[in-house]
């Protein structure tokens, strides 16, 4: 893919501090984003308060570094004070792209000229908004569980009982997969949906057919600006479906299923 000339100084948000439900693994995906930007002669603005990082090192640290809060107001204040031309929301972990969303929305960008490059706000939102992602699975023809939105608890039992007990409970925009869970039972949902839709964003939960002990397959694509698109490997869970794949034995290249499945 040719350089975007027009992209002379970049924004990116980094990981942030490390909190109890929000891991840290965005911390090297950050330094490779740096590092690949200052390749191409790009002036690199890094927002990241965690000084016990990688980015944030000597070694991989930007042009400029602004040790604050990944909160919209203040990441506001900096794009008025330097300006760029790009951001990079990518790299950051949920804190970011909530951030990247929010200054979206509220025409920050817009009004700065500041272009999102990498994942796209759209592309952001259409992989937090769990309802937003299922129709794009249906339209693409992927199939999915059944499932449906809710915003209540009354939506949410209605939900379960058509798609019947158990059901896993997903929630839009939350970091660390809070307020997540599989219910077993009506009182399991009126337990768990709340606290799902506080720790929402968007106050949205998804509820879906629940598929633990299934097999998980992953795979890594490359995608660029063309659409030209490469399959890196495939992955195969150790454990099935219900283990946090970070607590799971990744093999790779996946040994129980075909490469032409």
């Amino acid at each position: 893919m040719p350089k975007i000339d027009t992209i002379k100084k970049i924004l990116i948000i980094g990981s942030g501090a490390i909190k109890i439900g929000e891991a840290g693994e965005f911390d090297y995906s950050g330094a490779q984003a740096i590092k690949a930007v200052k390749e191409e002669n790009i002036e690199v603005v890094l927002v990241n308060p965690n000084v016990a990082t990688i980015q944030t090192d000597k070694k991989f640290l930007g042009n400029k570094a602004y040790f604050i809060p990944l909160t919209p107001s203040h990441i506001t204040e900096i794009i008025e004070k330097e300006k760029p031309d790009s951001i990079l929301l990518g790299f950051g972990g949920q804190t970011a792209l909530n951030c990247g969303t929010t200054l979206a929305e509220s025409g920050v960008l817009d009004e700065h000229n500041v272009k999102v490059v990498g994942t796209s706000v759209e592309a952001i939102e259409r992989a937090d908004n769990r309802d937003l992602f299922r129709k794009t699975m249906i339209k693409a023809g992927i199939p999915i569980p059944r499932s449906g939105k809710a915003e209540s608890v009354e939506e949410a039992l209605e939900v379960a009982q058509e798609i019947g007990y158990p059901v896993m409970i997903r929630v839009a925009y939350t970091l660390g997969g809070q307020g997540t869970g599989a219910a077993q039972c009506p009182e399991d949902i009126k337990r768990m949906v709340p606290i799902g839709l506080a720790h929402s964003l968007i106050g949205q939960v998804l509820i879906e057919q629940y598929v633990g002990k299934w097999k998980e397959i992953e795979y890594e694509v490359l995608r660029d600006n063309d659409d030209n698109c490469m399959i890196v490997c495939s992955m195969e869970n150790f454990d099935p479906m219900g283990v946090h794949t970070g607590d799971s034995i990744v093999i790779a290249p996946s040994v129980t299923v075909s490469d032409k499945l």
